[in-house]
């Protein structure tokens, strides 16, 4: 056993190895133990290895490996002090003696880099949580073992469903690591092997854990090795990893295939959703220079309904009995708020308000929605392909579902000319449509509103516009997401038509914050103004029972 120690040449990054057996391979390909990036790197670039006599360092890239300043071909045995330059990083490496496993001499260290002009920027340390090299190396080892074991028994994969494919999949993951069990590291935990190598295969890798707990909400690949999660709001980075970034571009493409999506580096950006309804991003390079970054934003498996929502603090039951009056009696809703908010899932709940015998139809850029009632027809807008045509973007969809004969029409989120036919729709018999919309404020959205109405090219005057957000918006249920991870519904405000050049509105509910608890939560109460909306009014005089002290302070 011996130990390795890598730094990148400006200082910003550290790892740290203990090898377990006597040979550690340095290089490009995904069977080295140690795997470094760039393009003076060779795919086997150099071996470590250890005898009776000590350290040694082989180079494998014709005269492309330093020690010390100098080109070896052969170099040892190393001592802690000795520094090895590999394409811009530097190795050290030592016998792991002590019981504390310390064996690089930073003075010693420092002089060698004082020797060979490099500039020390920060300490060397042995990262234990990059000891997972040596699981990566040999979950490499056995994927590719799967792929060869696949090829020459011609394995028709095309034929098999799901759960066939992953059964067969991880009978032929256990034949080959029982017959590698000799080679294994006894540290090496076999079970766990096998499941890595299963999700990498057939699932998305080392996602599969983060997706399987209940109590993530998000999952952010930064890049293969930086994975941050979002858990009651807040967010950490994750203990697991990816094995590269080619294992993150696989993940992706077993997420966008299925949906006829494509990623490439001719269209590298996609968004898609997993099968339980999950919204997905991708981006890979050339436009992430990092590698492949992915974003997942999970939903929960089973539907929030009202209660559960109450119970998160986000709103209070006089709001929710309030919001089901104006869904029922077909007020045109607006849920408006940044980005994490939570407006698809208070626009997931509201929906369940619907009556089960109205016909709906949803228009989503990824279906998203998860709406329970029978008589519903799902409207997805398609990107374009290879050559760039055949994009039906979520205009052309609204267009199209007014000659559905919906009662009602939801559209997922409106951000572009889309608006335009969403309010045209409002005002053309179409009422209780529902919808959400980015905006900090119910006063923003109504600017948000007009701008989306000028993108879709329309000379309108903005006087026009106003009126015609005033006619058609109804009800503005504002969320927030405050920096301690909370959601809440902090305005529910009422467009009561326009006066001059201002679309006038009064709030009906508000959330009104105190402060901060000793948890660092926020502290307020949600609040009642004491103003009656106008429709509320139109159905007391109809006779229909309404429950007037909601709005009681």
């Amino acid at each position: 056993m011996f130990d390795v120690v890598v730094k990148t040449k400006a200082g910003k990054k550290i790892k740290g190895l203990r090898v377990p057996v006597n040979e550690c391979g340095i290089g490009k390909a995904r069977d080295n133990l140690i795997q470094l990036r760039g393009w003076k790197i060779a795919p086997y670039h150099a071996n470590i290895f250890r005898n009776a006599d000590g350290l040694f360092i082989e180079d494998k890239s014709k005269g492309n490996t330093l020690v010390n300043g100098e080109v070896h071909q052969r170099y040892g045995p190393l001592r802690s002090k000795d520094v090895i330059s590999i394409g811009g990083y530097y190795i050290s490496a030592g016998v792991d003696d002590s019981a504390e496993g310390k064996f690089v001499d930073e003075d010693e260290i420092d002089d060698v880099r004082t020797m060979i002009g490099v500039q020390h920027h920060a300490e060397i340390e042995v990262d234990e949580s990059l000891y997972d090299a040596e699981r990566f190396m040999w979950r490499n080892r056995v994927h590719d073992e799967l792929l060869h074991m696949m090829d020459l028994r011609r394995t028709d994969i095309g034929s098999m469903d799901e759960d066939e494919l992953r059964h067969h999949v991880q009978k032929m993951i256990g034949e080959i690591i029982q017959e590698m069990a000799s080679k294994l590291p006894a540290d090496v935990d076999q079970q766990q092997l096998a499941t890595d190598v299963l999700n990498e295969a057939v699932g998305l890798g080392p996602l599969e854990e983060l997706l399987a707990d209940d109590d993530i909400t998000e999952i952010m690949v930064n890049k293969y090795d930086e994975i941050y999660i979002e858990k009651a709001g807040q967010l950490t980075k994750s203990d697991v990893v990816f094995s590269s970034d080619d294992a993150v571009l696989s993940a992706i493409e077993r997420i966008v295939s299925p949906l006829g999506r494509r990623i490439d580096e001719s269209s590298p950006m996609v968004d898609a959703r997993l099968k339980d309804g999950s919204r997905v991003n991708a981006i890979i390079p050339p436009l992430a220079l990092r590698g492949p970054c992915l974003t997942i934003r999970k939903f929960a498996k089973s539907k929030l309904t009202a209660q559960d929502i109450i119970n998160f603090g986000a709103i209070d039951k006089r709001m929710v009995d309030f919001l089901r009056m104006c869904v029922l009696h077909h007020q045109n809703i607006v849920i408006s708020g940044g980005t994490g908010s939570g407006k698809t899932t208070l626009l997931n709940m509201m929906s369940n308000f619907i009556p089960a015998e109205e016909r709906i139809v949803t228009v989503e850029d990824a279906a998203e929605l998860k709406l329970v009632q029978p008589h519903i027809v799902s409207l997805e807008a398609r990107p374009p392909n290879m050559e760039g045509k055949g994009a039906i973007p979520i205009r052309e969809l609204v267009k199209n579902c007014l000659r559905m004969r919906p009662d009602r029409i939801v559209v997922g989120e409106c951000r572009g000319g889309e608006a335009l036919d969403m309010l045209q729709a409002m005002n053309t018999g179409h009422d209780g449509s529902l919808t959400t919309a980015h905006a900090n404020t119910p006063r923003d959205l109504i600017a948000r509103l007009e701008v989306m109405v000028m993108m879709s090219g329309m000379d309108l005057p903005s006087k026009a516009i106003r009126e015609q957000v005033a006619s058609a918006v109804d009800i503005i249920v504002q969320q927030t997401r405050f920096s301690e991870g909370s959601r809440k519904v902090v305005n529910i405000s009422e467009v009561t038509g326009t006066e001059g050049d201002m679309v006038q509105m009064q709030d009906i509910f508000i959330y009104q914050q105190n402060g901060f608890d000793e948890n660092g939560k926020v502290k307020g109460e949600f609040l009642a103004t004491g103003r009656i909306p106008e429709f509320y009014d139109d159905l007391r005089k109809r006779g229909l029972p309404v429950d007037m002290t909601i709005f009681d302070n």
